[in-house]
């Protein structure tokens, strides 16, 4: 049992909020605002984790999966908002959401499972009962690293005129393939990834 409202937390919760945000932004081609937008909320990915690292009060069971969850949602409305104005090409993107709804669900597995008993819905979704604690691969934080990076860059394309760029496309299929290493990853080293706080 512990306190969730930590500050990485909350940093966490605040990324998840600036998603829809960043959407609506790309979306209506306002690119400017929605880089500086999005330079925002990379500060809070490297706040809360270096809070995390640095105080041992504002770690939490619940940050380890809040912060990835996070990253996903951000980069997956991104992506798709990306893919509507036609920075990012429909494949790519279909490949990124496709493994972020493959992990999410597995978390929820792995939450379902790693609960005591009485699993009652309350219980489940009450952020004060800690589980399990996440451990990324190697290969998806490299993975999280490049697809951020193609979206700072997407999202700079139109505003310093190289939408057209040879390497942006090579920077796609870069992409593509960290995407897919990271899911095999994960399939692989399934097991080695989650770290059980409480199964009684």
């Amino acid at each position: 049992y512990e306190n969730p409202w930590t500050i990485p937390n909350i940093l966490s919760m605040a990324r998840m909020g600036l998603a829809p945000v960043l959407g609506y932004l790309i979306v209506e081609e306002n690119f400017n605002v929605a880089l500086g937008v999005f330079v925002l909320a990379g500060i809070t990915d490297l706040l809360d984790g270096f809070i995390a690292r640095n105080w041992a009060n504002q770690k939490s069971a619940l940050g380890s999966a809040l912060d990835p969850l996070a990253d996903k949602i951000l980069i997956s409305v991104l992506y798709v908002s990306l893919t509507c104005a036609n920075l990012i090409p429909v494949s790519l993107t279909s490949m990124i959401i496709l493994r972020d709804v493959a992990l999410i669900a597995a978390v929820f597995y792995v939450r379902y499972k790693t609960l005591s008993p009485p699993r009652t819905l309350s219980r489940y979704f009450n952020p004060c009962y800690a589980t399990a604690q996440l451990k990324p691969t190697f290969i998806s934080k490299m993975n999280t690293a490049v697809q951020l990076i193609l979206v700072a860059a997407s999202l700079a394309a139109p505003v310093f005129n190289y939408v057209d760029s040879i390497y942006l496309q090579t920077l796609w299929c870069i992409t593509a393939f960290t995407t897919v290493t990271s899911a095999y990853s994960y399939y692989h080293y399934g097991r080695k990834t989650v770290q059980v706080i409480n199964n009684k």
